[in-house]
């Protein structure tokens, strides 16, 4: 019962948030503010459960830390990218198919999509808070997997940020660092540091929440990270359809010309 009142209050809270995040969206005129939301949902969903915990212990109070080390990071890091930027081309792509009135539309197509999503993937962060059980091996192993992929997350975001802030870079592909094995070693990091969060989860007794990294991992794969991102980059920079053919999409590994 407590479970079940804590999920219903972390789905309001992150409903709250989505309504606070597109009453800005209508100001800028802007709906890529969502991007900067996305990461806070999950913290929004993790303060409840850790308000609802009976006892804050080992477990929900790591669960705590990486969760809020990953959010305010991620946040504070596309905030700071797209800073004085015109709406993501994606985001137009989507305005200009919804109107007339998407300023409304935007409510439940956009912030209220991405809180149910955000509340749906939550789901191993209340069984993982939530558990009993002493802290074990997959607890370890869990924290070896967020640590990796938070790794690979922000050194990607990084490298990415400095080779876009030369200007003779323009129009060219990043094919170095993290960069050089996988195509998107960000996305990569996202989908392992949730499989983090599964483990960790699962040593709780929360096996059954395996559908969020699932479905994590299936949208940074085929809805809103890697096919989306490169169904028209190749015509922004000529020479990724060269990058695409050496460099692995996703699972880091070495450019296909070393083999």
């Amino acid at each position: 019962m407590v479970e079940l009142q804590a999920a219903s209050m972390a789905m309001a809270a992150m409903f709250v948030l989505g309504v606070v995040a597109w009453l800005i969206s209508l100001a800028k005129r802007d709906v890529s503010i969502v991007d900067s939301f996305w990461s806070l949902f999950f913290l929004a969903g993790v303060l409840v459960y850790a308000w609802y915990a009976t006892t804050l212990g080992s477990r929900a109070t790591l669960l705590l830390v990486l969760v809020s080390l990953w959010a305010l990071r991620l946040a504070g890091y596309l905030t700071w990218r797209n800073w004085g930027e015109p709406e993501d081309r994606r985001y137009q792509a989507i305005r200009v198919r919804n109107q007339p009135g998407f300023e409304w539309k935007s409510l439940y197509l956009v912030f209220g999509l991405q809180a149910l999503l955000a509340a749906i993937i939550t789901a191993p962060l209340l069984a993982g808070m939530g558990g009993s059980h002493a802290l074990n091996f997959l607890d370890l192993a869990g924290l070896a997997l967020w640590v990796i992929g938070f790794g690979f997350e922000t050194v990607g975001d990084w490298q990415l940020a400095r080779f876009k802030s030369r200007p003779a870079n323009r129009r060219q592909v990043l094919d170095r660092g993290l960069w050089r094995y996988t195509r998107h070693p960000n996305y990569f990091g996202e989908a392992t540091l949730w499989w983090g969060y599964y483990l960790i989860a699962a040593a709780a007794g929360g096996w059954w929440t395996i559908f969020a990294p699932l479905l994590m991992t299936y949208l940074l794969l085929r809805i809103s990270g890697v096919s989306l991102l490169e169904q028209d980059i190749h015509e922004r920079r000529p020479d990724y359809r060269d990058y695409i053919k050496r460099t692995n999409a996703f699972l880091p590994g070495p450019p296909k010309e070393a083999v």
